[in-house]
Formats: structure tokens, sequence, C-alpha cells
């Protein structure tokens, strides 16, 4: 059975923790790979989202058994002006788009959806009491997923 792991992080990283992060989440990803997860899932968000799949997509040209899945939230979100995104979505191995149409519930849709298809969150998290982040650790929690934090606040 193919093991998968996601990411869940703020989009607003701090510049000088950029670097830090960086280093955790491949440090994180490589656990997660000795665990036995080929199957990589981002969400493709600006900030952590992003790092993540940076960081697997040069995984994936060492290592050939190593895939890296988008999860769009709707549609129009491929048509992202960001540089890095649209680098990045080029080398994905399959790209799942949760809703054909914007809505306020399709960040939450998608998110549930990559925690569903993952063994595995990699989240990092500064400590707030709400938004994605959080309810996507809460969510994985609920779920049984082995969750590994990168504590931003650090």
């Amino acid at each position: 059975m193919l093991k998968s792991c996601c990411v869940t992080g703020h989009r607003n990283i701090p510049a000088e923790k950029i670097d830090y992060i960086k280093q955790e989440l491949r440090k994180e990803i490589m656990l997660a790979f000795r665990d036995g997860c080929t199957h990589f899932i981002s969400g493709f968000a600006d900030g952590v989202d992003l790092l993540f799949a940076e960081i697997v997509a040069g995984l994936k040209t060492k290592n050939p058994d190593i895939s890296l899945e988008a999860a769009i939230p709707y549609r129009n979100r491929l048509k992202a002006k960001n540089n890095k995104f649209q680098k990045l979505i080029k080398v994905c191995d399959k790209v799942t788009v949760i809703a054909e149409n914007y809505s306020k519930n399709c960040y939450m849709a998608r998110n549930m959806y990559i925690v569903q298809q993952s063994q595995h969150i990699i989240a990092a998290y500064d400590g707030r009491e709400s938004g994605g982040t959080e309810f996507t650790i809460r969510y994985g929690r609920t779920q049984g997923r082995v969750l590994r934090i990168i504590n931003i606040l650090d």
C-alpha cells in the first residue's frame, strides 16, 4: 500500500524563520520517507506548502520512487501568478482539484482531503488557536494520523 505524507502550515512566514523551516521540513520529509512514505501531498498555498513542494520536487530528481501531488482547492487557483507555484505544479505526478469553483469551504475541503489521503502530517505551526493549519492538525489527530509539528515559535 502506498504511504502518503501531507503538509500544513502558515502562508506568512517571518523572513528570519524561513531557513529554519526549510531545514526542519527536509528533516521531517526524510523521516517520513524512512517510515515508508513515498507519496507527498501539498496544498500548494504560499509559504510552508510551497517550501514543502520544492523540497519534495528536489528529492524526486534523485529518487524515482518519490511522487508529489498538488491538492488544489478550486480550479482557478491553478492560474496563480506565483512563479514558484507554476514551476512546481509542472513537476507534480498528480494534480487533484477539489472544487470547480471557489466557495468559502473549498480550503477546508482541501485540508480534509490531504489528511484523508495521508498517514503522516507535517505541520509548521505557530500555536494559533484558529485557522486552516490548526483545523488540519486537529482533524489529523481525530483521524489517528502520525503528526509531526515544527514549532515556528522556537
